[in-house]
Protein backbone atom coordinates (compact mmCIF):
# COMPACT_ATOMS: atom_id res chain seq x y z
CA UNK A 1 0.00 0.00 0.00
CA UNK A 2 2.99 2.34 0.32
CA UNK A 3 2.98 2.55 -3.48
CA UNK A 4 -0.55 3.95 -3.48
CA UNK A 5 -1.09 7.45 -4.86
CA UNK A 6 -1.70 10.19 -2.36
CA UNK A 7 -5.14 11.25 -1.18
CA UNK A 8 -5.97 14.93 -1.70
CA UNK A 9 -8.85 17.32 -1.01
CA UNK A 10 -12.16 15.87 -2.13
CA UNK A 11 -10.94 12.25 -2.07
CA UNK A 12 -13.07 9.60 -0.38
CA UNK A 13 -12.12 8.71 3.19
CA UNK A 14 -10.46 5.26 3.45
CA UNK A 15 -12.34 2.54 5.34
CA UNK A 16 -11.66 1.67 8.98
CA UNK A 17 -8.23 0.42 10.07
CA UNK A 18 -8.20 -3.39 9.54
CA UNK A 19 -8.17 -5.55 12.67
CA UNK A 20 -4.68 -6.51 13.79
CA UNK A 21 -3.18 -3.61 11.81
CA UNK A 22 -2.14 -0.07 12.51
CA UNK A 23 -2.50 2.68 9.91
CA UNK A 24 0.23 5.13 8.96
CA UNK A 25 -0.62 8.38 7.22
CA UNK A 26 2.51 9.20 5.31
CA UNK A 27 4.11 10.89 2.29
CA UNK A 28 6.55 8.87 0.22
CA UNK A 29 9.37 11.42 0.24
CA UNK A 30 9.00 12.82 3.76
CA UNK A 31 12.03 11.95 5.95
CA UNK A 32 9.97 12.33 9.14
CA UNK A 33 7.34 9.86 7.87
CA UNK A 34 10.15 7.54 6.75
CA UNK A 35 11.20 7.24 10.40
CA UNK A 36 7.86 5.59 11.21
CA UNK A 37 8.03 3.39 8.09
CA UNK A 38 11.52 2.21 9.10
CA UNK A 39 10.29 1.24 12.57
CA UNK A 40 7.17 -0.52 11.20
CA UNK A 41 9.35 -2.54 8.81
CA UNK A 42 12.12 -3.28 11.33
CA UNK A 43 9.61 -4.58 13.86
CA UNK A 44 7.50 -6.50 11.32
CA UNK A 45 4.31 -4.70 12.37
CA UNK A 46 1.24 -5.31 10.20
CA UNK A 47 0.23 -1.94 8.85
CA UNK A 48 -1.35 -0.12 5.97
CA UNK A 49 -0.15 3.16 4.55
CA UNK A 50 -2.26 6.04 3.34
CA UNK A 51 -0.25 8.68 1.50
CA UNK A 52 -1.38 12.29 1.94
CA UNK A 53 -1.03 15.20 -0.50
CA UNK A 54 0.68 17.67 1.82
CA UNK A 55 -0.21 20.76 -0.26
CA UNK A 56 -3.85 19.78 -0.73
CA UNK A 57 -4.83 17.74 2.33
CA UNK A 58 -8.13 15.85 2.43
CA UNK A 59 -10.75 17.28 4.78
CA UNK A 60 -11.14 13.91 6.54
CA UNK A 61 -7.39 13.81 7.29
CA UNK A 62 -7.58 17.20 9.01
CA UNK A 63 -10.41 15.77 11.16
CA UNK A 64 -8.09 12.90 12.19
CA UNK A 65 -5.13 15.22 12.82
CA UNK A 66 -6.05 18.94 12.76
CA UNK A 67 -2.33 19.81 12.45
CA UNK A 68 -2.21 17.88 9.16
CA UNK A 69 1.16 16.32 9.98
CA UNK A 70 2.76 13.14 8.71
CA UNK A 71 3.58 10.70 10.14
CA UNK A 72 0.27 10.13 11.91
CA UNK A 73 -0.73 6.74 13.31
CA UNK A 74 -4.31 5.55 13.72
CA UNK A 75 -5.27 2.41 15.64
CA UNK A 76 -8.33 0.17 15.22
CA UNK A 77 -9.69 1.84 18.39
CA UNK A 78 -9.47 5.23 16.66
CA UNK A 79 -6.51 6.45 18.74
CA UNK A 80 -4.35 8.99 16.90
CA UNK A 81 -0.61 9.53 17.50
CA UNK A 82 1.63 11.99 15.64
CA UNK A 83 5.13 13.62 15.66
CA UNK A 84 7.79 11.23 14.35
CA UNK A 85 9.75 10.48 17.59
CA UNK A 86 6.47 9.99 19.49
CA UNK A 87 5.00 7.65 16.83
CA UNK A 88 8.21 5.58 16.83
CA UNK A 89 8.42 5.34 20.64
CA UNK A 90 4.73 4.34 20.70
CA UNK A 91 5.30 1.56 18.15
CA UNK A 92 8.27 0.23 20.13
CA UNK A 93 6.26 0.18 23.35
CA UNK A 94 3.02 -1.32 21.99
CA UNK A 95 4.74 -3.97 19.83
CA UNK A 96 7.37 -5.54 22.10
CA UNK A 97 8.96 -7.81 19.45
CA UNK A 98 12.35 -6.63 18.13
CA UNK A 99 12.79 -3.84 20.67
CA UNK A 100 14.61 -0.83 19.26
CA UNK A 101 14.92 1.32 22.39
CA UNK A 102 17.23 0.29 25.27
CA UNK A 103 15.48 -1.21 28.28
CA UNK A 104 17.26 0.97 30.86
CA UNK A 105 15.90 4.47 31.60
CA UNK A 106 19.43 5.88 31.20
CA UNK A 107 19.86 4.16 27.81
CA UNK A 108 16.54 5.61 26.65
CA UNK A 109 17.54 9.07 27.94
CA UNK A 110 20.86 8.86 26.07
CA UNK A 111 19.06 8.15 22.80
CA UNK A 112 16.59 10.99 23.38
CA UNK A 113 19.45 13.41 24.15
CA UNK A 114 21.23 12.35 20.99
CA UNK A 115 18.03 12.82 18.97
CA UNK A 116 17.65 16.30 20.47
CA UNK A 117 21.20 17.07 19.34
CA UNK A 118 20.53 15.66 15.86
CA UNK A 119 17.38 17.77 15.45
CA UNK A 120 19.70 20.83 15.44
CA UNK A 121 21.61 19.33 12.47
CA UNK A 122 18.68 18.54 10.12
CA UNK A 123 18.05 22.21 9.07
CA UNK A 124 21.50 22.28 7.43
CA UNK A 125 20.43 19.58 4.96
CA UNK A 126 17.83 22.02 3.61
CA UNK A 127 19.51 25.40 4.11
CA UNK A 128 22.66 24.47 2.18
CA UNK A 129 21.01 23.12 -1.04
CA UNK A 130 18.42 25.96 -1.00
CA UNK A 131 21.13 28.59 -0.49
CA UNK A 132 23.22 27.05 -3.25
CA UNK A 133 20.26 27.20 -5.65
CA UNK A 134 19.83 30.89 -4.86
CA UNK A 135 23.51 31.51 -5.61
CA UNK A 136 24.33 32.30 -1.97
CA UNK A 137 27.68 31.58 -0.32
CA UNK A 138 27.01 28.47 1.79
CA UNK A 139 30.65 27.75 2.76
CA UNK A 140 30.01 28.90 6.35
CA UNK A 141 26.99 26.62 6.69
CA UNK A 142 28.95 23.71 5.19
CA UNK A 143 31.76 24.30 7.70
CA UNK A 144 29.22 24.20 10.55
CA UNK A 145 27.65 20.99 9.20
CA UNK A 146 31.10 19.41 8.83
CA UNK A 147 31.88 20.23 12.44
CA UNK A 148 28.61 18.67 13.65
CA UNK A 149 29.12 15.52 11.54
CA UNK A 150 32.70 15.26 12.86
CA UNK A 151 31.23 15.08 16.37
CA UNK A 152 28.96 12.21 15.27
CA UNK A 153 32.00 10.46 13.79
CA UNK A 154 33.88 11.02 17.07
CA UNK A 155 30.94 9.57 18.99
CA UNK A 156 31.16 6.30 17.03
CA UNK A 157 34.95 6.20 17.44
CA UNK A 158 34.68 6.71 21.22
CA UNK A 159 31.93 4.11 21.58
CA UNK A 160 33.88 1.62 19.42
CA UNK A 161 30.55 0.38 18.03
CA UNK A 162 29.20 -0.02 14.49
CA UNK A 163 25.99 1.86 15.25
CA UNK A 164 25.05 4.71 17.58
CA UNK A 165 23.44 2.48 20.20
CA UNK A 166 25.77 -0.52 19.99
CA UNK A 167 26.73 -3.19 17.46
CA UNK A 168 23.20 -3.58 16.11
CA UNK A 169 20.74 -0.99 14.82
CA UNK A 170 18.60 0.71 17.45
CA UNK A 171 16.03 3.50 17.39
CA UNK A 172 18.53 6.38 17.17
CA UNK A 173 20.01 5.00 13.92
CA UNK A 174 16.58 4.92 12.27
CA UNK A 175 15.75 8.42 13.60
CA UNK A 176 18.87 9.86 11.94
CA UNK A 177 18.98 7.75 8.80
CA UNK A 178 16.53 9.48 6.39
CA UNK A 179 18.77 12.56 6.07
CA UNK A 180 21.90 10.50 5.42
CA UNK A 181 20.04 8.54 2.74
CA UNK A 182 19.45 11.87 0.98
CA UNK A 183 23.04 13.18 1.24
CA UNK A 184 23.80 12.52 -2.43
CA UNK A 185 20.58 14.24 -3.56
CA UNK A 186 21.42 17.21 -1.30
CA UNK A 187 24.91 17.24 -2.94
CA UNK A 188 26.44 16.86 0.52
CA UNK A 189 28.00 13.40 0.24
CA UNK A 190 31.48 14.98 0.41
CA UNK A 191 30.66 15.91 4.03
CA UNK A 192 31.42 12.28 4.94
CA UNK A 193 35.03 12.69 3.76
CA UNK A 194 37.50 12.43 6.63
CA UNK A 195 34.85 10.79 8.83
CA UNK A 196 35.56 7.05 8.34
CA UNK A 197 33.41 5.76 11.23
CA UNK A 198 30.38 7.76 10.06
CA UNK A 199 30.97 6.73 6.44
CA UNK A 200 31.14 3.06 7.51
CA UNK A 201 27.90 3.55 9.47
CA UNK A 202 26.11 4.79 6.33
CA UNK A 203 27.41 1.76 4.37
CA UNK A 204 26.13 -0.63 7.05
CA UNK A 205 22.76 1.16 7.18
CA UNK A 206 22.31 0.74 3.41
CA UNK A 207 22.54 -3.05 3.98
CA UNK A 208 19.66 -3.08 6.47
CA UNK A 209 16.39 -4.75 5.40
CA UNK A 210 14.12 -1.96 6.70
CA UNK A 211 16.28 0.69 5.02
CA UNK A 212 16.13 -1.21 1.70
CA UNK A 213 12.34 -1.54 2.04
CA UNK A 214 11.73 2.18 2.59
CA UNK A 215 14.36 3.86 0.41
CA UNK A 216 14.20 5.60 -2.97
CA UNK A 217 16.94 5.78 -5.59
CA UNK A 218 19.01 8.94 -5.91
CA UNK A 219 17.42 9.48 -9.34
CA UNK A 220 13.90 9.33 -7.86
CA UNK A 221 14.82 11.75 -5.05
CA UNK A 222 16.45 14.14 -7.53
CA UNK A 223 13.38 14.12 -9.78
CA UNK A 224 11.07 14.68 -6.80
CA UNK A 225 13.22 17.52 -5.40
CA UNK A 226 13.19 19.18 -8.84
CA UNK A 227 9.36 19.32 -8.73
CA UNK A 228 9.59 20.58 -5.13
CA UNK A 229 12.05 23.36 -6.06
CA UNK A 230 9.73 24.41 -8.88
CA UNK A 231 6.97 24.90 -6.32
CA UNK A 232 4.81 22.03 -7.60
CA UNK A 233 5.91 18.96 -5.62
CA UNK A 234 4.88 15.71 -7.27
CA UNK A 235 4.22 13.49 -4.27
CA UNK A 236 3.29 10.64 -6.63
CA UNK A 237 6.50 10.83 -8.67
CA UNK A 238 7.45 7.42 -10.07
CA UNK A 239 4.06 5.73 -9.52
Amino acid sequence: MSTEKCFSKGSAKPGPVPNGHIRLYSMRFCPFAQRARLVLCAKGIKHDIINIHLRDKPEWFLEINPLGLVPTLETTAGEVIYESPITCDYLDEVYPENKLLPSSPFGKAQQKMMLEHFSKITPYFYKIPMGRKKGEDVSGLEAELNEKLSKLNEDLVNKKTKFFGGDSITMIDYMMWPWFERLESFELKHCLDGKPALKKWTELMFEDTAVKATMHSVETFNAYYKTFAEGKPNFDYGL
